[in-house]
């Protein structure tokens, strides 16, 4: 991982015209099977949390606690592992971060406390904090701008997968062995990628066998074919409007994926008698909806920039088509069937999916490869304080309105938030960077 990037020379010549080689669509996989282990291993507490509540007396503050902890490290370790892989390169920056994870994934299974439960949610969020900063990179380098938000919806959607299976395999594992069983089965699925990651990961110019005519596909509109390899300060990534539209794009959306994570499966519960001991449809449903959000949302701003749309007409267009898709949400509060409530609830998280295969596309729309690690660092860390400070008011509205015997109404006020939040967050990052112009640093 040390040895010398010897480029090839790319001249106008050698740019195909149309796409050369799959090699880079390998690489998706690999992200993608990374993103979605790094989902179900967090999801796991969610779907175990009736268990787990009963066992340890938890209060909804003392589970919010604990999804803060989660938050908290995995803020700190997106601004640590953004910088971290800007230096080391992607493929020894993402050995490190799901080794860290996955290691913390399995600790879970030897707590004997609330408090253990929020140190080793901690140590999981600052190795899962690795994933998109050394995944968005990898995109950056080995795909061109109009294929890159469709790379981003596919790796992305691995989060949905990860979803998907967990409300499946987490209770059977439950019921055949135990819940401490189901953190040490999830958390070793790490140790396995980790090998194939080995095998057939490295950047393109140390790629061997990589044909030319796919190098300089992938560097196609690219500008940065030599790129310059010197570190880019935070206090000059501070300085732009580009980088803060990034951020509070993330800080306003991000939490409202979290909640979805932590939260479902309490709130159908709660409020429809899900038994969550047993395999569960309606979770899987709508996390099979984001799988298509995901892709599909990659797949609409790449469609556009096909059609001859500039980049930044493209994410804005898709994002704000995104963004409206949420706002039914807020009829959740009126939903008395099970399926009415999945319907609008998978329709919001199959946008939000959307939506977040283009805002991190956006980072490296506007910033140069050498910089965009910290930027999505930087991003994901606004995002996760988000996530920080969404669970204080979702543990309070729950605790109050359920000590009322209405825990229902506190889900109907949260509903309300969420389908608010994108609307706001696209007006926020259109005022800061309207046409989303090239940073020059």
């Amino acid at each position: 991982m040390n040895q010398k990037e010897v480029e090839p020379t790319i001249t106008a010549a050698d740019i195909p015209l149309a796409p050369v080689g799959r090699y880079r669509w390998v690489v998706v996989a690999l992200l993608f099977f990374a993103t979605s282990i790094n989902y179900l291993d967090r999801q796991v507490i969610g779907l175990l949390k009736p268990v787990l509540e009963k066992q340890f007396s938890w209060t909804e503050i003392d589970y919010s606690h604990i999804v803060m902890a989660f938050s908290a490290a995995y803020a700190l370790g997106l601004l640590l592992f953004g910088r971290l892989i800007d230096r080391v390169g992607t493929k020894l920056g993402y050995i490190i971060s799901i080794v860290i994870w996955s290691v913390a994934a399995m600790l879970h299974a030897l707590v004997k406390s609330t408090f253990g439960f929020g140190a080793v949610r901690a140590l999981l969020g600052l190795g899962e904090s690795g994933n998109f900063p050394a995944a968005i990179k990898s995109v950056a380098e080995w795909f061109p701008k109009r294929e890159r938000a469709l790379a981003t919806g596919i790796f992305n959607s691995g989060a949905n997968i990860g979803a998907v299976i967990a409300p499946i395999a987490v209770p059977w594992i439950l019921g055949a062995y135990g819940w401490r069983q189901a953190f040490i089965i999830t958390g070793a699925i790490g140790f396995v990628w980790l090998i194939f990651w080995l095998i057939f990961y490295e950047v393109p110019a140390r790629k061997k066998n990589l044909s030319k005519g796919e190098y300089a596909y992938i560097h196609s509109d690219s500008e940065e074919i030599k790129e310059d390899k010197t570190t880019i300060s935070w206090n000059r990534l501070f300085a732009v409007r580009q980088t803060w539209s990034f951020v509070l794009g993330k800080f306003l959306t991000d939490p409202i994926w979290w909640f979805f994570l932590f939260w479902l499966p309490s709130y159908f519960s709660s409020t429809f008698h899900l038994d969550l001991t047993k395999p569960s449809l309606p979770l899987a449903i709508v996390y099979t909806a984001t799988t298509i959000g995901s892709v599909g949302g990659g797949y609409l701003s790449s469609y556009f920039i096909n059609n001859g749309w500039p980049v930044y007409k493209a994410r804005k267009v898709a994002m704000f088509i995104f963004a409206m898709c949420v706002v039914p949400i807020i009829a959740a509060r009126f939903a008395t069937s099970i399926w009415t409530a999945v319907g609008l609830i998978s329709l919001a998280a199959a946008a939000h999916q959307a939506w977040s295969a283009n805002i991190f596309t956006t980072v490296s729309d506007m910033f140069p490869k050498r910089a965009v690690s910290s930027v999505v660092g930087i991003g994901g860390m606004a995002g996760s304080v988000g996530g920080f400070l969404f669970p204080l008011l979702v543990g309070y509205l729950l605790d109050k309105y359920k000590s009322g015997g209405n825990i229902t109404a506190g889900y109907n006020l949260i509903f309300i938030i969420c389908g608010s939040m994108y609307i706001i967050a696209w007006l926020t990052m259109h005022f800061l960077a309207p046409q989303m112009k090239k940073v020059n640093l």
